[in-house]
């Protein structure tokens, strides 16, 4: 399909609109594109080959590029050809082999992949003159570069490891009110009756256990070993991870700064012409932070792309105070946006989707 709109097309641009990209210069990789780069409705980043350790994040601003605030920041700079460690606690900035010249109508949002998010690697893409992380504004002509924090786990990266993703827009096409509660009676969003539908679809938290051992979650362990995040199945879970069981109350005593992963009450379904998020939480209702991870692509879950519904795994931090969460306790929003045009492929539609159908379920570098 031709990189070509009708006045009224809003929406994010599928794989083949993103091909169509990188064919009319409107991404401009150092390397080529690689086929296992483009999901259904994003382009996976790749780190380049150097990272520079700053002694702290920042945003440019209006009036500066990010090369002049790290030439500002560096405290050394780290070869990635043939793999180095990031240190957790630490802040890296490395610049990606993708770059862009977008079109005037054309604008990007990343996100950390959720591969990425279960590490508790902390990633967010930074580009020139940015007021906001994770955005590149319609027509950006520059450089991509990510802020890397592995909060929990060190990690060994390599140039060309995917920690991000990015997908691309035309103008925004959110469905919220009638048209999202429309869709989810068509669709079955959630295999939940009486859903809260308000400004996306509430997400809750189970806490009721899974299997017979009654498991709910994961907490991860402290100085740990080095996780290569380009290694598949590569780990012991009892090396990295505590198991957590239910209790007869189906609570879950968040402790300060401690790392969680869970699982969503409902099973998800994103049908083919959709693309979802989950939506940053509200603050005022819990001292946590839920799923740093937050794409969910066409055909997650879906029934016709290998699902029956899928759990959203769920990244948690408590903040400052412990805090008690509840059985089915709200903890996020998933806010669907209609695609441009239906992907050529699906989310485990033979693209080797690791977390499809899934239920609780740790990253693809575990073993089991």
């Amino acid at each position: 399909m031709p990189l070509a709109f009708a006045a009224a097309d809003q929406g994010i641009l599928p794989d083949r609109l993103i091909h169509a990209l990188v064919g009319s210069g409107g991404i401009v990789p150092a390397a080529p594109i690689t086929p296992e780069q483009t999901q259904p409705a994003s382009l996976d980043l790749r780190l380049g080959n150097v990272a520079y350790r700053v002694r702290a994040s920042f945003l440019p601003g209006p009036k500066a590029i990010v090369k002049d605030r790290i030439d500002d920041l560096t405290l050394h700079v780290i070869a990635l050809g043939s793999g180095a460690v990031l240190e957790t606690g630490c802040v890296y900035i490395v610049p990606l082999m993708e770059s862009l010249a977008l079109p005037p109508d054309i604008a990007g949002a990343a996100n950390p992949k959720s591969s990425t998010g279960r590490l508790d690697v902390f990633t967010r893409v930074i580009a020139d003159h940015a007021r906001a992380f994770d955005q590149a504004e319609a027509g950006y002509h520059g450089p991509l570069y990510v802020e890397i924090s592995p909060r929990t786990f060190p990690v060994l990266v390599h140039e060309g490891s995917r920690l991000s993703q990015m997908r691309f827009h035309r103008g925004r096409a959110v469905v919220l009110g009638d048209a999202l509660a429309a869709l989810h009676a068509r669709e079955r969003l959630v295999d939940e009756q009486g859903v809260d539908l308000d400004q996306g679809v509430a997400i809750g938290v189970d806490l009721s256990g899974l299997g017979p051992e009654g498991l709910i979650g994961y907490r991860a362990k402290r100085h740990t070993g080095v996780i290569d995040v380009d290694r598949r199945g590569a780990y012991e879970v009892a090396d990295f991870w505590e198991p957590i069981r239910a209790n007869e109350r189906r609570t879950l005593i968040l402790d300060p700064n401690e790392f969680y992963i869970l699982a969503s009450k409902q099973a998800v379904q994103v049908p083919p012409d959709f693309a979802a998020e989950m939506a940053p939480f509200d603050p005022l209702v819990g001292e946590f932070r839920v799923h740093y991870a937050g794409f969910f692509d066409p055909g997650f879950g879906y029934a016709g792309a290998g699902g029956r519904g899928a759990r959203a795994v769920l990244e948690v931090r408590s903040r400052e105070v412990p805090f008690i969460l509840e059985h089915g306790q709200t903890v996020g929003r998933l806010v669907f946006e209609r695609m441009l045009a239906r992907p050529d492929q699906l989310y485990g539609q033979g693209i080797g989707s690791n977390y499809q159908a899934q239920s609780l379920k740790l990253s693809k570098h575990f073993r089991g």
